[in-house]
């Protein structure tokens, strides 16, 4: 029943964050499943078993606060609906004591990939181009995102979204809710897979269940959340999260000593610190310059 609470939670704030930022419920909630010790196709399966229905929720409250691009959605959904049900089928057939560390390197690349684009790229003072993004730029943005999404237990949104919102050409607001509305249709794709190769009886239902109850109840708090934070300061946090959680992983399978886990936690911990900091200032310093111009 412990558990159970702890994964509602998971799902609770992993949507919270996934909502109001257009990525990280599948990433955030694989890389705490992966501590507990469940193998990573069983841990992805149960994730985007749950998205089914989060995804859902959550795209409801993105359309109903205006944040959806029916174009964007549209151009994502089949080719990232494709790409995940690959992705699915390609992870389920291989041993999770082999494919693990792999899969906590790839979140980790995501987590390093989150920071830098909201630390280095993202604007939200930059005007927009007014151009719409076309196939070339959608269809295989869908197809890589999904199959990562798959393979990686996450993926779609930490993809998806910095791209997206460093094209210049769509609103974060409108980039956040149309990715996390097109994801609905990836985490059906990724669940057929993992059903065909895994079979049901690999996956806790509870867990899927207890994920899904987190999920829902957070979905309309975040569409709502999107409107009033910062979205390169939640990009920074979660970033960092991702990357403290999966370089544990990492660590425990290269075997490596007390002395120099303790030490990688307090370098990451000080840059992520660091990372927080100057995103912080740079918005105070934004919010003052407006002040002034008003």
């Amino acid at each position: 029943m412990r558990r159970l609470v702890v994964l509602a939670l998971i799902g609770l704030a992993a949507q919270l964050v996934d909502g109001s930022l257009g990525m990280a419920y599948g990433v955030t909630s694989t890389s705490l499943l992966l501590m507990f010790g469940i193998a990573p196709a069983v841990a992805s399966a149960s994730v985007h078993m749950a998205e089914v229905v989060t995804t859902a929720a959550s795209g409801v409250s993105h359309i109903r606060f205006g944040n959806v691009d029916k174009h964007v959605v549209y151009k994502l959904i089949i080719p990232g609906s494709i790409g995940a049900f690959i992705g699915a089928c390609l992870l389920g057939s291989i041993p999770g004591n082999i494919v693990k560390p792999y899969v906590s390197f790839f979140l980790l690349m995501l987590g390093v990939y989150v920071i830098y684009r909201f630390l280095f790229k993202f604007n939200p003072a930059s005007k927009l181009s007014g151009k719409k993004l076309g196939k070339k730029q959608l269809i295989p943005l869908g197809f890589i995102a999904g199959f990562f999404d798959a393979t990686g237990g996450g993926g779609w949104g930490p993809i998806a979204t910095p791209v997206l919102l460093t094209s210049s050409k769509m609103e974060p607001r409108k980039v956040i809710g149309s990715v996390d509305t097109s994801e609905f249709a990836i985490a059906i794709s990724s669940t057929l897979g993992f059903l065909l190769t895994l079979g049901w009886t690999q996956i806790n239902v509870q867990w899927v269940i207890a994920l899904m109850i987190g999920g829902i109840i957070a979905a309309p708090i975040a569409a709502w959340l999107v409107k009033i934070i910062p979205t390169n300061l939640l990009g920074t946090l979660v970033g960092g999260i991702i990357i403290i959680t999966n370089i544990r992983t990492l660590l425990g399978a290269l075997e490596a000593s007390h002395i120099i886990s303790l030490f990688t936690y307090l370098i990451l911990a000080v840059l992520w610190l660091a990372a927080i900091i100057n995103v912080s200032y740079k918005i105070k310093r934004n919010s003052y310059r407006k002040q002034l111009a008003e």
